[in-house]
């Protein structure tokens, strides 16, 4: 592993983009904070762990891939680059305007009765693994730490870390937002994170857009 310094800066800013992204509320977000709210902690607990393992799945799907692609196909990552430069300043974009939005946050409350945790589980899981923006997501964050004839360590190591935060933040959602008074304090604080996250996309963006390697 020499020269990993080379690396830290994309592995450490793929890290960032991933923890700032999943402070914005997706269906998979909304889903932990409805559950927890109307079910109950344990529920929402569970409903996180299969949300995280379907992260984990979009992670090494894109690693693989795109590891797979670079090692025949060097130049594609120009390509890749520049489309994961532009969907993350389309999600700066939608950041703003969230921001610039009056309307709170809703908390989704899944269908149907009642489910054992191993259902929630599962249902998160497949509440992550059907969301095509999930793909878009992890082809862009994976960018930000690819280079050009990289090792494929940064790849994994981009899962890893992605992975344990994933697992802790999600859990925290489910937590914390089984008790009203953090959907409040989240809701008057909305607009201000919602800021904070357009202003790292669009920074990251812009960095992808113009990284020569």
């Amino acid at each position: 592993m020499r020269g990993i310094s080379i690396y830290l800066p994309g592995i450490f800013l793929a890290y960032a983009t991933f923890l700032i992204g999943i402070a914005s509320p997706g269906p998979n977000v909304l889903a932990i904070i409805g559950t927890s709210m109307s079910v109950g902690r344990r529920s929402g607990i569970a409903l996180a762990l299969g949300v995280a393992a379907g992260s984990f799945c979009w992670a090494m799907l894109a690693a693989v891939g795109l590891s797979a692609l670079l090692s025949s196909y060097a130049a594609a990552l120009t390509v890749i680059k520049i489309a994961g430069g532009l969907y993350l300043l389309w999600l700066s974009y939608k950041s703003f305007r969230s921001a610039a939005s009056p309307h709170d946050i809703e908390a989704t409350t899944l269908s149907g009765s009642t489910r054992t945790p191993f259902g929630y589980a599962l249902r998160g899981f497949t509440i992550q693994m059907t969301n095509p923006k999930a793909a878009l997501t992890w082809v862009a964050i994976m960018s930000l730490g690819l280079r050009e004839h990289g090792p494929l360590w940064v790849a994994f190591a981009i899962v890893a870390g992605t992975s344990i935060l994933s697992v802790i933040i999600h859990q925290l959602y489910a937590v914390a937002f089984s008790t009203r008074v953090m959907v409040r304090a989240y809701s008057r604080a909305r607009r201000w994170i919602q800021g904070v996250l357009g202003a790292v996309f669009a920074v990251a963006g812009i960095k992808l857009l113009t990284s020569r390697t």
